[in-house]
């Protein structure tokens, strides 16, 4: 069985872009990553809690999940990202492994609940999948950045389309895909932070943390 890690490796050499575009993409990301603007969350770091509304407009709370259980938390950048639809639905297909750990997921994009909801449907996914709508979540985890502008000319047309639609301001900021795995006090015990959008924490890294929190209890 493939890992998420070669699905998404396949992905990224299926897609059809310039060079040109490419390059200019993975070079200003790169250079954001250097400046240390998107560290995210450390280990050893007491996760904020929050209160986000899920697809379906219920508030949920962070702190609610941990009182049940290690909680492992995804920040995606949206439906449109093909990358986060694989990453999401990797992780659905074990959500049952996470279920026995005594585990919760909690998925987080910038996106409205009406985008939430198209992206649960689409993947069946049985997990909180939650609006960051003001992205302050995402600012207290670290992991907020904006697009430079210099790269906004080489987003695909649904990309540009997706992200104007939902910050009609036109200073467009996303997640760094980011996954942590919070134990029931909220410390995070290990952690995935890349610009390299094409890379996530696999489901059975996140899993083994989980039950080492869970064994360590």
């Amino acid at each position: 069985m493939q890992s998420l890690n070669e699905i998404l490796a396949a992905k990224a050499a299926s897609v059809q872009r310039p060079e040109e575009a490419k390059q200019a993409i993975n070079e200003a990301f790169a250079e954001i990553e250097a400046a240390g603007l998107v560290p995210g969350l450390e280990i050893g770091e007491k996760a904020p809690d929050f209160v986000l509304p899920n697809a379906l407009g219920s508030k949920i709370r962070l702190s609610d999940r941990l009182a049940e259980g290690p909680v492992v938390v995804i920040f995606y950048r949206g439906s449109w990202c093909p990358y986060c639809n694989l990453e999401l639905a990797a992780y659905q297909a074990v959500l049952h492994e996470f279920q026995e750990a005594g585990a919760r997921l909690m998925a987080v994009s910038p996106q409205l609940p009406d985008d939430a909801l198209s992206m649960q449907e689409k993947h069946d996914l049985a997990y909180d999948v939650l609006s960051d709508a003001e992205q302050e979540v995402m600012a207290a985890y670290r992991v907020k950045f904006e697009l430079p502008e210099k790269i906004k000319p080489h987003l695909l047309d649904a990309t540009a389309a997706a992200l104007a639609r939902q910050q009609p301001d036109g200073r467009w900021s996303l997640p760094v895909p980011a996954t942590f795995v919070l134990d029931s006090t909220g410390i995070v015990r290990a952690r995935h932070v890349t610009m390299n959008y094409r890379t996530r924490m696999e489901p059975g890294e996140a899993l083994r943390a989980v039950r080492e929190i869970r064994a360590a209890d």
